[in-house]
């Protein structure tokens, strides 16, 4: 063959090697240039889930003390934050009218007393005098009646302390006009106290005495507050939709009466979980990246959230899985990691006990205080699940997740709702 015929065959290889190149480059282009992605690893933590609610912090015993009558104050005690016992007196309210009329009565039954002593005297003379005793004795006694009920009257005027205990509040001044619309005292034992949280009816079901919850309040906005659930009120507010649980504090807890909290109860607790963010995540299948090809593992989701979720297959710890997830991409698929987010191991600690805490720590026994925390725990709840790094943040995980949670459920309702009022229009 001459030299231009072999140049020729050459060029015609070459371009047939381009062509070929160029359609597998068309045809397969992700051999090439494989697709970008972005991924998560796996971890296995402790997990929790949480119910949300708002409560007030108010004493297991008080009562209000309000008046019966409308009348003027004479007389208040100036007594806030000091003991007293059952019927001290508090205050009293005008009573000159009900006094008035008291003597009034009294002058009239001293002269019934007079006219009966002498029909008495009398009483055997004739049947005449007779029936006199017998009317004279009926006034009397009609008389002492209405003397005891003015009195009665009089005492309802008088303000007194309804239990030992505490004067927990005091409102109100001498010579201000007060009537049965106006609570004057709060009194009751100052400890122990109890949360009074309001639950939405759909998650009441979930709530169980004995179960622990996380406390946040504005005034200890660093701490992580406990409390254990007491009691579960049977009848929930229909207008509301609301179920009221009372949750009880321990006694050296940093809350004051009248305080009011965010309430996280604990109803779901497992010490070791694989978590992946939420978006990782579709139609029940994550998508692992192993040498550098996807393959997608089915997985039973456990406790779901707005961010994070629990996950139950054969996807161990350390695995790189896609976040989010790709439906366009096909099992065996070649890709680029683009970065990894690797979420902060926590460090090893023991177990979380997931049986519920029966009751608050005593205040004699030795241990952390008020605003330690009380253990690693990842919380999840039923709205939004958080990795909880360390046992410092577990708490305070808990309690966010569940409010991120709740801002969550009332955007959504407020979108459904502005959606529903337009259609209408």
């Amino acid at each position: 063959m001459s030299s231009r015929g072999m140049v020729w065959s050459g060029s015609v290889l070459a371009v047939l090697a381009i062509a070929a190149v160029a359609g597998a480059y068309l045809i397969y282009p992700d051999f090439f240039h494989p697709p970008t992605v972005t991924t998560t690893v796996a971890i296995r933590a402790p997990v929790s889930e949480a119910i949300y609610g708002t409560g007030t912090v108010e004493p297991e015993r008080w009562a209000k003390v309000v008046p019966v009558q409308r009348r003027r104050l004479v007389e208040l005690c100036r007594c806030e934050g000091q003991a007293v016992k059952a019927g001290q007196v508090l205050g009293r309210q005008d009573d000159a009218e009900e006094r008035s009329a008291l003597h009034q009565l009294e002058i009239n039954n001293e002269q019934l007393e007079r006219d009966l002593n002498r029909a008495l005297r009398d009483r055997d003379k004739s049947e005449a005098t007779k029936t006199e005793y017998e009317q004279r004795s009926t006034q009397f006694e009609e008389s002492k009646s209405r003397i005891n009920a003015q009195k009665v009257r009089l005492d309802a005027l008088v303000l007194r302390a309804p239990l030992d205990g505490m004067v927990l509040r005091r409102d109100g001044e001498v010579g201000e006009i007060v009537g049965p619309t106006d609570v004057l005292f709060w009194v009751g034992p100052p400890a122990p106290m109890q949360v009074v949280a309001e639950i939405n009816e759909e998650e009441i079901t979930r709530i169980a005495v004995g179960q622990k919850a996380f406390l946040r309040s504005e005034a200890f906005s660093t701490q992580a507050l406990r409390a254990t659930v007491s009691q579960i009120t049977p009848k929930g507010d229909p207008t509301r939709k609301t179920f009221r649980v009372y949750l009880l504090l321990p006694r050296d807890t940093p809350l004051r009466i009248g305080m009011t909290v965010e309430v996280n109860i604990i109803y779901r607790e497992k010490t070791a979980a694989i978590v992946v963010p939420n978006e990782a995540v579709s139609g029940n299948a994550v998508q692992v990246v192993s040498n550098g090809k996807v393959e997608r593992v089915p997985v039973t989701v456990g406790i779901r959230g707005s961010r994070n979720v629990e996950i139950i297959g054969n996807v161990p710890k350390d695995t790189t899985v896609l976040s989010p997830s790709r439906a366009d991409l096909a099992d065996g698929t070649r890709v680029r990691v683009e970065n990894v987010n690797v979420p902060a191991k926590p460090a090893p600690e023991p177990a979380v006990d997931a049986t519920p805490d029966p009751s608050p720590i005593p205040s004699s026994t030795p241990g952390p205080g008020p605003g330690a925390s009380p253990g690693p725990s990842a919380a999840l709840d039923r709205n939004s699940a958080t990795v909880v790094t360390s046992s410092v943040d577990a708490d305070n995980a808990v309690i966010s997740s569940a409010i991120s949670a709740h801002v969550d459920s009332v955007v959504n309702d407020a979108r459904r709702n502005v959606g529903k009022y337009s259609a209408t229009r």
